[in-house]
C-alpha cells in the first residue's frame, strides 16, 4: 500500500489483508480487535466513499455496544481503548500526536495535572473505557468541560455511544486529510 495517502475506495476489495488492516489503523487507531471485526468487511463489501466505510464500521461498533454479551462489551472497550489517553505525553500514532498537540498548550503543568486527574476520574467512573473526543480545534478548557459533563452524566450506554461517535468523527477527518495529503 502506498504510505503517502489512502488508496482509492474502489480498490479496497482487491488489497491484501495487511493493507486493509493498515487502512483501519490510519483511520482509527491500531487495534487487533478492530482488525478482527472489520478487515474482512473491506474485502467483502463495496463502499462508495471512506465516509460510507466509516459509517459501516460505526454500525458494527454500535451493534457491539447494544449487545447484552459481556464479551462484546469487552471487545468494544478494547477497540475504543486503542485511542490514547487525552493529553498523554507518549502517543503511538502520528495522527493522534498531531491531533492532541494543541492540548499540551495552556497553563503548562497545572492544566496537564487537571487533565490527568480528569482522565483518572473518567476511567474510574467508566471502567474499561477511555475518554475519546473529536478535538477539532477546541480549546483545552472546552475539552475538559466536555469531559467533566460526561463524567457527571454517569451513563455508560450514552458514553459508549459518544465514544463511538467520536472515533468515527476522528476517522472521517483523517480520511479527508489522508485522501489529500501524505500520511506517515
Amino acid at each position: 500500500m502506498n504510505q503517502s495517502k489512502l488508496p482509492p475506495i474502489s480498490s479496497l476489495q482487491t488489497l491484501p489483508t495487511n493493507d486493509r488492516a493498515l487502512i483501519l489503523d490510519a483511520l482509527f487507531e491500531p487495534s487487533q480487535p478492530l482488525h478482527t471485526l472489520s478487515v474482512e468487511l473491506l474485502h467483502t463489501q463495496t463502499f462508495q466513499s471512506y465516509d460510507d466505510l466509516i459509517a459501516t464500521i460505526g454500525n458494527q461498533l454500535s451493534d457491539l455496544a447494544e449487545s447484552a454479551s459481556t464479551s462484546d462489551t469487552r471487545w468494544l472497550e478494547s477497540i475504543l481503548g486503542a485511542h490514547p489517553q487525552l493529553g498523554a505525553e507518549k502517543v503511538e500514532s502520528a495522527q493522534s500526536a498531531a491531533e492532541q498537540a494543541q492540548l499540551r498548550g495552556g497553563d503548562g503543568e497545572e492544566d496537564g495535572e487537571r487533565l490527568r486527574v480528569l482522565n483518572e476520574e473518567y476511567e474510574r467512573v467508566f471502567p474499561g473505557l477511555r475518554y475519546v473526543v473529536f478535538v477539532n480545534g477546541r480549546s483545552r478548557d472546552a475539552v475538559m468541560e466536555d469531559m467533566k459533563a460526561r463524567i457527571e452524566r454517569r451513563d455508560i450506554k450514552a458514553e459508549r455511544a459518544a465514544a463511538i461517535k467520536a472515533i468515527c468523527e476522528i476517522a472521517a477527518d483523517r480520511a479527508q486529510k489522508l485522501t489529500q495529503a501524505p500520511f506517515s
